[in-house]
């Protein structure tokens, strides 16, 4: 009897390489349906009534070469709802197919983050460049045009996988385009003219890092930015609105007064109050009027009321509130994406003899593409977990929550409920007792207590220091005690709860960090390694052992811990503003502050520099802030990032300004309001995240929020032994190893089950699926009306074009159903 490698004959199929229909398997053919106990099912071909043997190995070949573009097709599917790619981006035909399949791995992932990096980083060798890295026109000029090359070999492949049509439409790929087109152009006429002009057009470079795949989540950053940015303009043209109806009712109320620098014209009137909001300047900007009438505080005192505390405040409340209607309609739209993927996957998956459900088979096969590194047990403990209806197939109603479960690990559960169950009885009772010990909330407290006084005893250590050489060649006894109770602890916890339990605790983790730098410090201590004498300082991170007392102060590290990854994408986000600034900013003002260049400003102190004698002493009046330039785009980020920080950031501006065009004032005053709008998007983010975990612990009180998500599954040994036989049919044996470790270690033990646990962190995605469940049932119901309304539109068509073709010339990024 021969097997086949297909169940029976897929309900769609997709295009072959050569662009035609692949032929189906005949339908007369018998396939006797055997059910096993893996959930899966293999066809046997009667004898009696096949074919030709030629015959039936060709269609069986023509099945498995079908099934095999559906599996793929399928994976591409479920990795577009992953990635919330559009649809319209689906490969179409065999070449886009390759082209896709090029374009989507993680060297060429490398590729072009690595050319991204490059093109940024030449502003570091060109003109304005800082001194050590300065490289010639030619070089430079080359590198850059090389790797403007790989960013047209990069879009060639796109477009080869879109089509023309597709490309065009996608904007930011048309983005990217043009702006590769300016590049281009400006690379050779620098390289043929052998000398650098005014490239403001470099400031667009971080367009190639935004697009690069593994900077995703900096563009969700900037959508969510422009997104936010209607309410945000409307507040700010309110703000603006009160700040020049002050200005207007300053300058006519205190340019009378000559001495008055501030409001003598109507200019420095509205500048001064930009900076004023800011309150950088204040309260020198009051103190010339205050000298003369001391009730024009006033003014400045209504001024700050209404344009810091009230509307800046209000600023950030209708940013929070639209950050928040963002997030949530962003978490929908994912949803739903998700939903709809899954469902074109699963259309691909079932067959016509048997459309209720995916076999395991079928499964499998989708899996090799989608996770190919993902084990033979690993693949069917995912099928058993999703098919909760313990049925041979898994239904749609099941498939559904494939992202939830395709990223379990699962191991197997252990037999024994401590790692010292097997010891003799002797020493079981001993690391029973260290277990009891270290569990017990006496000794949770008195480590607590060491904590909190040797907390104590290094902040009146470090408050008894003079200033000097604070590391002692001879270590101190107190560091000896408390590092020698910290290792006993840690000894005890790895005996008491083993070294697997122990390690999988993330304030474990944590201890034991702190402890082996503690050690590590001491070690530097004792054989005098200066270089290393930093390790001592993080002796205090023992204390945030603390924070673990209450409840409020875990919900915020466990936030704070939560929110890092996002926390690092809004940097660099904030990082690509600071390029794009730091660009132009070298551009017009690099070379123009120095010591002693705005002696006839306000800020003159700030920038002078200046060698007098007094008695027979030579005394040096130094202003630093001549350091404050942007002669190269390493200065031009920290003079960047003092601007952000708004303290004495318009002595910064009125130095440029005094050296240029009063104009200059335009750069600095829009750095602040984009940083301002960036910064606010922050705030309003970790409020969001800190609010939306608050609620979630209000709501959930009883869930275990520390352990993840877990999943508990059995499988007999009968299913294992079916699972090998099916995959020494399919594949060979190359891929059971592990399956037959299983059935070993069964037979070792005497067991006819294994228990396996699956487990994976909890995301934002699981917190939201739990806070919005009633309101998800109304958006699945939503969505499956408007399919309804548009599956009408797509049935005549379909009954028009079947007297021409048969249902499997279906387009690839098509949907049939």
């Amino acid at each position: 009897m021969a097997v086949s490698m297909d169940d029976d004959v897929p309900l769609i199929l997709t295009l072959d390489d050569s662009g035609s229909s692949a032929s189906a398997p005949l339908d007369d053919v018998d396939r006797e349906e055997l059910p096993n106990e893996n959930g899966g099912s293999y066809d046997v071909i009667n004898d009696a009534s096949s074919p030709a043997a030629g015959d039936c190995c060709a269609q069986q070949s023509s099945a498995r070469h079908n099934w095999e573009m559906n599996y793929q097709e399928a994976a591409i599917y479920l990795q577009e709802g992953e990635n919330n790619d559009k649809f319209f981006t689906h490969p179409k035909n065999a070449k886009a197919l390759a082209a896709y399949l090029f374009a989507h791995n993680h060297l060429f992932y490398l590729m072009e983050l690595s050319t991204a990096l490059l093109l940024l980083l030449l502003s570091l060798c060109e003109a304005p460049a800082v001194p050590m890295l300065r490289l010639g026109i030619f070089v430079h000029a080359t590198l850059e045009l090389f790797a403007l090359i790989v960013v047209v070999f990069e879009l060639s492949m796109k477009m080869r996988w879109l089509g023309f049509q597709t490309f065009i439409r996608h904007r930011r790929t048309m983005v990217k385009t043009c702006v590769l087109f300016v590049q281009f152009i400006e690379a050779i006429v620098v390289l043929v003219r052998q000398t650098s002009h005014v490239r403001i057009t470099r400031a667009l470079r971080c367009i190639f890092l935004v697009d690069c795949r593994y900077c995703g989540a900096v563009r969700r950053n900037l959508r969510q930015i422009f997104q936010s940015l209607p309410p945000f303009i409307d507040i700010l043209l309110l703000l603006l609105f009160f700040m020049v109806i002050f200005a207007i009712l300053g300058f006519y109320l205190f340019s009378p007064n000559h001495s008055d620098p501030y409001f003598n014209t109507l200019e420095n009137s509205l500048v001064n109050l930009f900076v004023l909001l800011t309150t950088s300047n204040f309260p020198d900007v009051m103190m010339p009027s205050y000298a003369r009438n001391p009730w024009s505080c006033v003014f400045f005192i209504v001024y700050l009321s209404i344009e810091l505390y009230f509307i800046m405040n209000l600023l950030l409340a209708v940013v929070f509130d639209t950050f928040n209607d963002i997030e949530k309609r962003k978490f929908k739209s994912l949803l739903l994406h998700k939903r709809t993927a899954i469902q074109h996957a699963y259309r691909l998956l079932i067959t016509k003899q048997r459309p209720s459900g995916i076999s395991f088979k079928h499964f499998e096969g989708l899996l090799r593409f989608y996770k190919p590194r993902m084990c033979a047990r690993e693949r069917y403990l995912t099928f058993k977990a999703l098919n909760q209806s313990n049925t041979p197939l898994v239904s749609l109603k099941d498939f559904y929550n494939f992202y939830e479960v395709v990223g379990l690990k699962w191991k197997a559960k252990r037999n024994r409920e401590h790692w010292f169950d097997d010891l003799p009885r002797t020493a079981f009772l001993i690391f029973k007792g260290i277990n009891i010990l270290v569990k017990s909330r006496m000794f949770q407290y008195t480590m607590y207590t060491v904590v909190a006084v040797n907390g104590i005893w290094i902040l009146v250590e470090t408050f008894m220091l003079q200033g000097g050489n604070f590391f002692s060649r001879n270590v101190p006894w107190s560091y000896i005690v408390f590092l020698t109770i910290y290792g006993v602890e840690l000894l005890l916890k790895t005996t008491g709860l083993g070294p697997v339990e122990y390690l999988s605790s993330g304030w474990n983790l944590f201890d034991f960090s702190v402890t082996l730098f503690a050690f590590l410090g001491l070690m530097a201590l004792a054989f005098n390694m200066e270089p290393f004498y930093f390790i001592v300082v993080l002796r205090p991170l023992q204390l945030l052992r603390l924070f673990k007392l209450k409840k409020r102060y875990r919900n915020v590290l466990d936030t704070m811990f939560e929110l890092f990854p996002r926390m690092a994408s809004l940097g660099l986000t904030l990082l690509i503003f600071y390029y794009c600034f730091a660009i132009v900013g070298m551009e017009f003002f690099a070379g123009v502050v120095y010591p002693n260049c705005c002696n006839t400003s306000t800020v003159a102190d700030a920038y002078r520099w200046v060698n007098h004698t007094v008695g027979n002493k030579t005394v040096v009046e130094e202003g630093y802030y001549y350091l404050n330039n942007f002669d190269n785009i390493l200065n031009s980020f920290v003079t960047l990032f003092e601007l952000t920080v708004v303290n004495d950031w318009y002595i910064i501006m009125e130095g440029v300004t005094s050296q240029t065009t009063h104009w200059s004032r335009l750069y600095f005053m829009i750095f602040y309001i984009v940083t301002m709008v960036v910064m606010t998007i922050i705030v309003a983010f970790i409020l969001d995240a800190f609010v939306f975990r608050m609620n979630y612990t209000r709501k959930n009180q009883d869930s275990e929020e520390d352990n993840g998500i877990v999943l508990e599954k059995e499988i007999s040994k009968e299913e294992v032994v079916g699972i090998i036989e099916l995959y020494k049919r399919i594949s060979g044996a190359s891929e059971t190893a592990q399956l037959q470790k299983i059935v070993l270690q069964m037979d070792k033990y005497g067991q006819m089950s294994t228990v396996f646990l699956g487990r994976r962190s909890r995301t934002k995605s699981d917190l939201s699926m739990k806070m919005y469940e009633e309101e998800i049932q109304e958006w699945y119901e939503e969505h499956s009306r408007k399919e309804e309304t548009q599956t009408p539109l797509q049935e005549p068509a379909s009954a028009s074009n079947s007297s021409v073709k048969p249902l499997s010339l279906r387009q690839r990024s098509q949907t049939v159903i």
